[in-house]
Formats: C-alpha cells, sequence, structure tokens
C-alpha cells in the first residue's frame, strides 16, 4: 500500500473511532435529558435546558476566540453570497427534535431501546443521503458492503424490539426515534457543509488552516437554531397543556450531572461537522450508532432504567456493530487494491 492510500486509510479509522466517541456521548445525553425531563415535567423544557446551556458555552468559546468568529463571519458572508443556502443552516431543527425526543420517550423505552430505534432511521437515511451527494464529500456510491451495513441494522431492530413487544408497555413510541434518526443524517449533512463555508480554501499555494474553527461555528449555528426551534415548540406546549409541574433538580452536586446534556451535545454535534467531510454520512452514522449501542447497553446496565435490556437487545445491539464493521472493512479493502 502507497503512503497515500494508507494515510487515508487511517484518516477514515481515526473519523469512525471519532464517531463511536460522539455516539458514546449522544446514549449519555439520551439519560440525562431522559433524566431531566421526568424532573421538569416536560421533554421541551428539558430539550431548551439542554440546547440552551450547549449554546451558552459555546457563545462564550465563540467569543473569547478570534478564529471562531471569523469563522462564523465567514458562514454570515456565504449566506449573503449565496454560497450558502438558508436551508443549508437549519440542521439544528434536527437536533432539536432529537433532544426533544429523548425527553418524550427514554423514560419509557429505556436507553437502549431508543438508541436501536434511532440506528433504523439514521443508516437508511445515510445511505440515501450519500448517495444524493448533500454533504460536502459529494457522492458517495451505493456499494455491496455500504448496502448490507443498513439492511443489517434494520434487522438488528426488528431482533430488538421483538424483545420488547408485550414487555414495554409503550412501545409504539419507537416511531419518534426512528424519525429522529432519519432527520439526523441530513443534519449531519448540513453541519458538514456548514463547516466547510466557515473555512474557505486556502490561496494557492498556502497551506490550509485549522478546521477547528469551522467545527465551533458550525457546532454554534447549529445550537442557535435548534434553540431557538425548541423554545418555540416549548411555548406551544405551555398554551396547548400548560406550564409544566415539575421543578429543576436542585441536590447539588448529586443532580449537577442532569445539566450536563448541553456539553454531550457539543461532543456530538462537533464530531460529526469535524468528521463527515472525510469519511462520509454513512460511515459517520455508523460509527455513531456503534457508540450509542454500546454506551446505551453500558448506561442501562450500570444505572438501570425503567426498561433493562434483555437478551433479543443484546442480539439486535451485536448486530448492529456488525453492520457498522461491514462498510468500513469493505472501505479499507477497496482502498488496499
Amino acid at each position: 500500500m502507497t503512503a497515500q492510500p494508507a494515510a487515508r486509510s487511517a484518516g477514515t479509522v481515526a473519523g469512525v473511532a471519532a464517531a463511536v466517541v460522539g455516539g458514546i456521548a449522544a446514549a449519555s445525553q439520551s439519560r440525562v435529558n431522559g433524566t431531566l425531563a421526568e424532573h421538569v415535567g416536560s421533554a421541551f423544557a428539558a430539550a431548551v435546558i439542554s440546547f440552551g446551556s450547549g449554546l451558552l458555552w459555546l457563545t462564550v468559546a465563540v467569543l473569547c476566540w478570534p478564529a471562531a468568529r471569523s469563522a462564523v463571519g465567514h458562514v454570515r458572508g456565504a449566506l449573503r453570497t449565496g454560497g450558502l443556502r438558508p436551508w443549508e443552516v437549519l440542521g439544528g431543527l434536527g437536533g432539536g427534535f432529537y433532544v426533544a425526543a429523548q425527553g418524550l420517550t427514554v423514560s419509557s423505552l429505556g436507553v437502549a431501546l431508543f438508541m436501536v430505534a434511532i440506528v433504523a432511521g439514521q443508516s437508511t437515511s445515510s445511505l440515501a443521503v450519500d448517495r444524493l451527494g448533500l454533504a460536502p464529500g459529494g457522492v458517495r456510491l451505493i456499494t455491496l458492503g455500504r448496502a448490507v451495513g443498513p439492511a443489517l441494522t434494520v434487522v438488528a431492530v426488528v431482533v430488538a424490539v421483538s424483545g420488547s413487544v408485550g414487555r414495554v408497555e409503550d412501545v409504539h413510541l419507537a416511531v419518534i426515534p426512528l424519525l429522529a434518526g432519519v432527520v439526523q443524517a441530513w443534519q449531519q449533512a448540513m453541519n458538514g457543509r456548514v463547516r466547510a463555508a466557515a473555512v474557505p480554501a486556502p490561496a494557492a499555494g498556502r497551506a490550509p488552516s485549522s478546521t477547528f474553527p469551522g467545527v465551533a461555528a458550525a457546532t454554534f449555528v447549529n445550537f442557535g437554531v435548534g434553540t431557538a426551534a425548541l423554545l418555540v415548540a416549548l411555548a406551544v406546549s405551555v398554551l396547548v397543556g400548560g406550564a409544566p409541574d415539575g421543578a429543576l433538580p436542585t441536590r447539588w452536586p448529586l443532580d449537577l450531572v442532569l445539566y450536563s446534556g448541553g456539553l454531550l451535545g457539543i461532543v456530538f454535534i462537533a464530531v460529526q461537522a469535524a468528521v463527515v467531510h472525510r469519511i462520509g454520512v454513512l460511515l459517520l452514522g455508523l460509527g455513531l450508532i456503534a457508540g450509542q449501542i454500546v454506551g446505551a447497553l453500558l448506561l442501562d446496565l450500570l444505572v438501570p432504567g425503567a426498561t433493562p435490556p434483555g437478551p433479543a437487545m443484546y442480539l439486535g445491539a451485536a448486530l448492529t456493530l456488525v453492520a457498522v464493521a461491514v462498510p468500513l472493512v469493505e472501505s479499507r479493502l477497496r482502498r488496499r487494491s
């Protein structure tokens, strides 16, 4: 193998590894936001706290980091000149839906079943997003390995849910994270486009600039859009059903972890924006899935919720990890040849 393909292969593996870490953060965020929603009595209020706290952290970071402020300026400039279309900065809507889904369903489904439902939507829609070339990496053709991965994830979902039918009273709620997973693939592609616009191509003869300011700008835009959408959703829910009847957790420092959803979300979104251009939406999605499934099972084992995982859930999770490995192995074999 020549040096250049070897470097690309190593970059792919590193990108997928980063996606796995992001997936573990997402699983942790699901448990945190689901528990917070039980405390405050509203999934939308918990989502606003989670996204809003993340936006606050990011605002401080952007204000204190000149390169990030410049990257945000590049995004505004791209919107003015048409280099970035308005709908391409709306990826945060998918993130807002995902966080709201956590508060609406995790307490009933358990983290593991919630994540397995996310898998079904995310893996299949990632294949379509890659094929349509919505991500900044362009069109990625459907190969046998890339098709087998999503197909296996669907089988994994069927197996995992089969063990929950009759055991989980509200198993029909799995439709909500399923739809959230479908939207996530589009969100990942849009955040990648914002990151690309935030870091313009270097002039001829100049070294490329760091991508980290662009990642910060894309994550900031994502959280800004998501927070605005969730505030509207919270206002509507209050008008329709009244104010939340719960209270904010105040047992310090025990309940401090329940306010960590924003930071965990920053890790999740930042990883997507950082590596999607390198590995594509499908491999990014499958890496996130692997981290989500492993993290969810560990959480449900170490900190049992209302719905502890059963044998079918373990089998479904194992099939999911195999589904992640198939396109990754195929990608490495193609580069070697």
